[in-house]
This record gives C-alpha cells, structure tokens and sequence, in this order.
C-alpha cells in the first residue's frame, strides 16, 4: 500500500508549524478521532450485547462478566502490535487496515447474536472485538508524532477523547434499540456499525498521510523497556485508562446484577458515566498542559478514592441513587486523570534526556523517540486494568452477590497510585549540598526534573 507520504515533518519548527505543520496535524486529528471513535464502539460492543442476552441465552451474570474481560484483555495485548505498526506501514496506510479489520468482529456477531449459541463461540467473537482496543495505540503513536510537545496534551486528549466517546455512543445506540425495537434486536446496533466502518475507512485513505519519518527504533523500545519510568507510567495508567474502561464495559452489567434493572433501565444509565469520562478527557490533557501532569494526576486519584468510597456506602447501604453519584464521579475522574497522564509520558523522557545531559533539539528528540516507543506498552498495561476490574466484579458478585468487595479492593489501589505518583514525579529531595560547585549541580539537577511533568 502506497499511501500519501510526507518526507520532512519538524513540528518543534515554529516557522514549519505555523506555515504548514499545524494545518496538516489537525486534518489527520480529526480523522483519527472518527477511526479511533468507532474502534471504540467495537471494542466496547460486549457491554451493549450482554444487556440483550436474557435468561434464553443461559449464560448467568459471571458467564457476562467473562465475555467482556476476554474483550477487554485482547484489546489489550493487541496493542502492543498496534503501536508498531505505525512506522513499519505509515499511519494512514495502517488506520485504513485497522478500521477494515473493524468488519470481522462485527460481522461475526451479527451471525451468531441469538440464543442457542454455544458460549465458546459467543467467547471467540468477544475476543475478536479487542481488535477495536488496538486502534487506540496505533493512533495515539501516531498522532504524537504529528504535534509539538507543548500542543501534546491537547492533542492527545482530543485523539483519545473523541476515541473514548465511542463507548458511550455505541450503549446509546443499544439504549435506542432496547427502547424502541426491544431487547430481541441486538442485530440492529450491529448493522448501524458496518457501514460506519467503511466510511471510517474510505476517510482515513482520502485524508490522512504517512510520515517518513517517523520509523521503529529497536533502540527506543529496548530502552523504554527497561526504563523504569515506562513501568511507573504504566502502574498509574491502570489507575486512570483502566478503571475508564473496565467501569464503562461492566456499568450495565453492575446496575442489572446488583440492583435489579431491566435491560431498559440498564442502558439508560450506562452510558452517562463513559460520555462524561470521555468528554473531560481533554480538559486533563489541557490542565496538565498548564499545571503539570503530576499535580493533576495526584489530585485526580484522591478524588477517585473519595468517590470509590461513596459507592462502597451505597453498595452497604443498597441506594442506588448515591451509588450513581459515586460511580459517575468515578467516569468522571478517571477520564480526567487519562488526560493527565498521557501528558505526562513525553514531558518525563523530555526531563529524562535533560538529565542525561542532552538539551534543545537533542533532548526533544530524546523524549519523543522514549515516548513514542513506551507508549504501546504503557497502553497495554493500562488496558489490562480493564480486565483487573472486570474480573474482581466476576469473583465479587459469584461470591458475594455484591460488587462491594471489588470496590474495596479499587480503593486501596487509588491509594497506592497517590502514593506512587507523589513519591517518583512530586516529592522533592531533601539533600544538603556540601561545597558551591555541588549546590550548583543540584540546582540545574532540579531544573532538569519533573517540575514539568
């Protein structure tokens, strides 16, 4: 595949920007927020097709709980591939193959979505859906090679906002369906995606380009591997990415096993809490842009444990209103500290290169080549803790009934990412230098830091 290739792409050039650059970054935004949207949707289709599966499918609450899991961990592990297949095939030309790729999962639900289905082959299909959490990472490499550091938040925000939206757009379109056509449909939501698939794909060869020179360095990624950074990153994404998406994918599941709520019911209250996740991922981009991904990383995690421990009252206390207070607060959140910490991953190797010794051109080229090459695998990760998430509700309500020892279990986690966050990116050594020349070095040592992350 050929493609539209770009051979000179400097977007640290203000001159370069401003004439050219910008122009082209945000045409293939924008069409990277509409593949990466419905990618989304695909992904998170099992969250919509559970609230269809009634008692004539024989699969019990558990049984759901694993379907979504097994989507949610593919998508994971899929990334990794995904985040390399930018460079080795240009970003446009593997948006267009990704979004093709869109059209298995959902033709083969659209095939066996009705009761008599063995369980296996509904578990294949879920699994076939990860190829929808793969679109995130191959876009998000992408998109960060096209933008300046210092527009990195906001544009990554955007991009994975927008991407984000696709979940709770995909259980409106289930919302929809259940309330006019009724649960017996879940075909229908299949056959609106198709041809949107298309289209995203036809949009991503008519308007997006390829960049030369954004190529793998095998080097980038043996660092980024063994960088502890990458793995730090990688913790606190589970804590934001993971709980956004975990949460999105069993929210239904939850309202319908714990509190009773129809299929109806379900999904008019699911998709509130992933549409306002989505929607605040930007403004975490922006005010990390302003304040500094760390500082608002931080505060957003003690928000987190402050809601998880509202919902484990309503959960005690069996009110459903305070519980979706709670849980909204925590959608909320989560898609505000996904902002935050996507900031955070190019400014830390920027900082990286600086301690290093490295500086100007040769310490943004440092941290875009760390970054871009941590980026999949921090992803990955972080996508994992969707799976964590949905496996804790599986073992919660077999064994409980409830949901409430999963929150706890959430909890105690938000607590030691506020530990871990403050520790590595916030606290400041307490070191007395012992002669002039010292304090001179820790003085440009502490410049060089994580003020800025």
């Amino acid at each position: 595949m050929g493609g539209r290739w770009i051979e000179r792409w400097e977007p640290e050039d203000e001159v370069f920007w401003n004439e050219q650059g910008e122009r082209i970054a945000r045409r293939n935004l924008l069409f990277s927020v509409f593949s990466e949207h419905i990618g989304f949707s695909i992904w998170s289709l099992w969250s919509v097709m559970v609230l269809f599966m009634g008692p004539q499918y024989g699969i019990d609450p558990a049984g759901k709980f694993f379907l979504i899991a097994t989507a949610t961990f593919v998508g994971a592990l899929i990334r990794i591939p995904y985040t390399f297949a930018v460079a080795r095939f240009g970003g446009r030309n593997w948006t267009i193959v990704s979004a093709v790729l869109l059209l298995l999962p959902t033709g083969f639900a659209y095939a066996v979505m009705e009761p008599g289905t063995s369980y296996n082959t509904f578990l294949l299909v879920a699994a076939l859906t990860g190829v929808g959490g793969g679109n995130f990472a191959s876009s998000m490499t992408n998109i960060n090679a096209f933008f300046p550091l210092r527009k990195k938040g906001w544009a990554l925000g955007l991009n994975a906002g927008g991407g984000n939206i696709g979940v709770p757009v995909v259980q409106l379109v289930g919302l929809l369906v259940i309330g006019t056509a009724g649960a017996a449909h879940p075909r229908i939501v299949l056959g609106v995606y198709i041809p949107l698939i298309v289209v995203a794909a036809l949009c991503s060869a008519l308007f997006m380009d390829n960049l030369a020179p954004v190529k793998n360095d095998t080097g980038a990624v043996k660092e980024a591997v063994s960088a502890k950074h990458t793995w730090i990153m990688a913790f606190l994404y589970i804590g934001t990415f993971g709980s956004f998406i975990g949460y999105s994918f069993a929210f239904g599941l939850v309202l319908q096993t714990q509190f009773g709520r129809t299929p109806l019911q379900a999904a008019s209250l699911t998709f509130i809490g992933p549409l306002l996740g989505s929607l605040i991922r930007p403004v975490g981009g922006s005010l990390a842009d302003k304040y500094g991904g760390a500082r608002i990383t931080l505060s957003t995690f003690a928000a987190m444990a402050l809601s998880t421990g509202v919902v484990i009252y309503a959960s005690v206390v069996e009110s459903l209103t305070v519980f979706l207070v709670g849980f909204i607060g925590l959608f909320v959140l989560s898609g505000l500290g996904n902002g935050s910490t996507y900031k955070m991953i190019p400014a830390i190797f920027l900082a990286q290169g600086h301690r290093k010794g490295l500086a100007g051109e040769e310490a943004e080229a440092y941290g875009r080549r760390l970054s871009g090459a941590s980026m999949g695998l921090i992803g990955a990760v972080g996508a994992l803790g969707g799976l964590g998430i949905n496996l804790a509700f599986r073992q919660s309500f077999q064994t409980a009934g409830t949901g409430t020892s999963a929150f706890v279990a959430f909890l105690a986690f938000y607590a030691a990412c506020m530990v871990v966050t403050w520790a590595v990116y916030l606290r400041r050594q307490a070191t007395v230098p012992d002669t002039a020349e010292a304090a001179e070095t820790a003085e440009a040592e502490a410049q060089r830091g994580y003020a800025g992350v």
